[in-house]
């Protein structure tokens, strides 16, 4: 059965005007007397749990931290899109949204992509007007800086935190629905399966994560907001509590999984420095910026940075995508720096980093600072330090945090970068109005699947999230709502709610008395090593097809041996974990199979058996021109069913950033 999107029909830069003109609504009387559940309160549940709630809905937000100002959102430091044009130098709504869609290697839904171009805009006066310390030029006006994939400056910025200071306004927002009583906030709660009624979302189980206790939620819908799923291979740059597991209970209960394969790695992290690891640190996509990504010419060369002459440095990205140079997207920047160390001209003690250089910066701002400053025939001391205060301003907490974690001053030495998992564009499949084939059932922001197609251009993440919260939901959400005005609060003593929740019991009870010989963290080692090795930066047929017979195997050992040190009635974040890798352990199975079945190489999905001349990626539009959104059979597997993705504005072709 093919998939209905629910896209309205029109000229695309009408669509969601029209559907805004046109959608039902829920009256303000009615509203008091629906209940919504949000879970996960970052940037996208935060903003839609205070959207939601200042219109008048009952909401309950649920997160598995202390405060929901603990959210990953905060981790997102560079910046967010919007189609402002403050420089003049181009942009437009349309370019945001050519970019994205060309961004995204020509995979994700024209219409979504244009509606979030369209209320990019919003997005920044509403944070503007909360308070949110975008950076500003002299002047007064906001700043913008530069990212990948555009040849226009239109990522908004507050300093190297901006992802913290729209959390921040957001979480301001919903506390202030809090304090008015208009949401219920239920902190230290997991969601561990979700109720469905007569075929729609009618609730959740959560477990209270400090007694234990499980709990049963009512609500007329449920919104998932809960991130993405990197972690599936144990070492990425997500917060280590980030998971899969809200999405993937809805997955089990009948929500379709788009595009699980559509991974993206980040090309400025902190390289990994020994198995000790848990997390990897990145750092900021915006010092792509003013920094210069380079690695010695000569193989295996030992010098120390400084002591590399300018002429034997080969700044790659620049020689090979002269038209963007160290702007190209994070894909193509990512296979560039595995290509020259797998080829041997790695730099650091593992080989496995290039050079992310400020020196040309530092002198380049020294030198307008020196204009600035009326000051003549200085010497290069002067043109140093002048140059780094600019940048410190610029960049300094990101500065700050390399040299914690590295031990090297980056104003003196050039960063160690290399590639790691960052943001997943795979997730539940949602149609136009962000809803799962399960009524009743949204996910919003990174959890579901809809913007960013096969590879996220950077700063996108930010205006995703908020733009689903703020400005997508209050609307798309009323049109189901309408409907349901007659039914009454939901009783949760239900059939179905005391079956979701004694399903729920038995796995934790499962857990607990296991008592095998190895953590949880020993199984999910493994499963990170499987995947990175095989379905990371190159995937192809044999690997893939031993990842599955890895994963399976992997997975029959867990839940005969993993060790939950414990009780179920108390505090344990080792039972926590074991939950949600056994989620990680199914989801890194249909990754394999989704990346498998995918025989062609589109942004971070790279097929190496799917490649140009020069080793970029190849695409089969005439055979994959869809989203691949899975059902799961449960021991049967899981079933493919295909959306096709339809291009009636631009036209696809094969990527050029040169």
């Amino acid at each position: 059965m093919p998939l209905n999107s629910r896209i309205p029909a029109g000229e695309l830069a009408q669509k969601w005007g029209t559907y805004k003109s046109t959608c039902k609504l829920v009256n303000p009387a009615n509203k008091r007397s629906i209940d919504i559940i949000v879970v996960g309160t970052g940037l996208a549940g935060a903003s839609a749990a205070a959207t939601l709630a200042e219109l008048g809905y009952n909401v309950k937000t649920f997160c598995f931290q202390d405060s929901g100002r603990r959210a990953h959102s905060i981790a997102a430091q560079g910046g967010i899109n919007a189609a402002k044009n403050y420089q003049n130098d181009g942009d437009s709504v349309f370019r945001l949204f050519y970019d994205t869609i060309k961004g995204g290697d020509y995979r994700a839904r024209e219409a979504n992509v244009h509606r979030l171009a369209e209320v990019s805009g919003s997005i920044i006066d509403q944070c503007v007007a909360q308070g949110v310390p975008f950076a500003r030029e002299y002047g007064g006006l906001l700043s913008n800086r530069s990212f990948g994939g555009t040849q226009v400056q239109r990522t908004f910025y507050a300093a190297g935190q901006t992802g913290q200071q729209l959390l921040l306004g957001a979480y301001s927002a919903q506390m202030r629905q809090v304090a008015l009583g208009k949401i219920k906030e239920y902190t230290r709660h997991e969601m561990l399966d979700v109720v469905v009624i007569d075929g729609k979302a009618r609730g959740i189980i959560a477990r209270n994560l400090i007694t234990g206790e499980i709990e049963r939620h009512g609500a007329h819908a449920v919104l998932l907001c809960t991130g993405g799923y990197g972690n599936v291979f144990f070492l990425s740059t997500n917060a280590m509590g980030s998971n899969v597991t809200a999405a993937w209970k809805a997955h089990k209960k009948g929500a379709y999984f788009g595009n699980p394969c559509f991974t993206q790695i980040h090309p400025t992290c902190i390289p990994v420095s020994g198995d000790h690891q848990s997390k990897l640190t990145l750092m900021s996509e915006s010092l792509r910026n003013d920094g210069r990504i380079w690695v010695p010419k000569k193989q295996g060369d030992t010098r120390k940075p400084n002591e590399i002459p300018e002429e034997e440095r080969d700044y790659y990205l620049e020689r090979r995508y002269p038209a963007f140079g160290n702007l190209v997207p994070r894909d193509v920047a990512s296979r560039a720096a595995k290509e020259r160390c797998d080829a041997g001209y790695g730099v650091g003690a593992s080989k496995m980093a290039v050079y992310l250089d400020y020196a040309a910066a530092i002198i380049r701002y020294g030198k307008i600072e020196l204009n600035k400053q009326g000051i003549s025939n200085a010497d290069e001391a002067t043109i140093i330090r002048l140059g780094k205060e600019v940048v410190k301003e610029k960049y300094g907490n990101l500065f700050d945090m390399y040299e914690k974690i590295t031990g090297e001053n980056p104003y003196e030495i050039p960063m160690r970068i290399y590639p790691a998992v960052h943001y997943t564009m795979g997730g539940l499949w949602v149609d136009y109005e962000l809803m799962t084939n399960v009524p009743g059932l949204y996910a919003l922001g990174e959890a579901n699947f809809s913007d960013h197609g096969a590879n996220r251009l950077g700063a996108s993440a930010l205006m995703q999230g908020l733009a689903d919260g703020y400005f997508v939901i209050p609307y798309t959400i009323g049109n189901y709502l309408a409907d349901e005005i007659r039914t009454p609060k939901i009783d949760t003593n239900q059939k179905a709610f005391e079956d979701a929740e004694q399903a729920v019991r038995e796995q934790i009870n499962h857990f607990i008395n296991i008592k095998g010989q190895h953590s949880v963290d020993y199984f999910h080692k493994q499963l990170g090593k499987i995947m990175w090795d095989k379905c990371g930066m190159a995937r192809n047929a044999e690997g893939l097809k031993q990842a599955i017979t890895e994963i399976r195997a992997l997975r029959e050992e867990f839940w005969k041996d993993v060790r939950v040190p414990g009780t179920a009635d108390e505090f344990n974040p080792e039972l926590e974990k074991a939950g949600r890798v056994a989620d990680f352990l199914e989801l890194g199975e249909l990754m394999c199979i989704d990346a498998l079945n995918r025989e062609e190489s589109c942004g971070g999905h790279f097929r190496e058996e799917y490649q140009t001349e020069e080793g970029e990626a190849l695409r089969q539009d005439d055979q994959f021109m869809y989203v691949a959104a899975w059902e799961n059979k449960g021991k049967e597997g899981w079933q493919l069913h295909k959306e096709d993705l339809v291009y009636d504005v631009i036209h696809p072709s094969q990527r050029n950033y040169k």
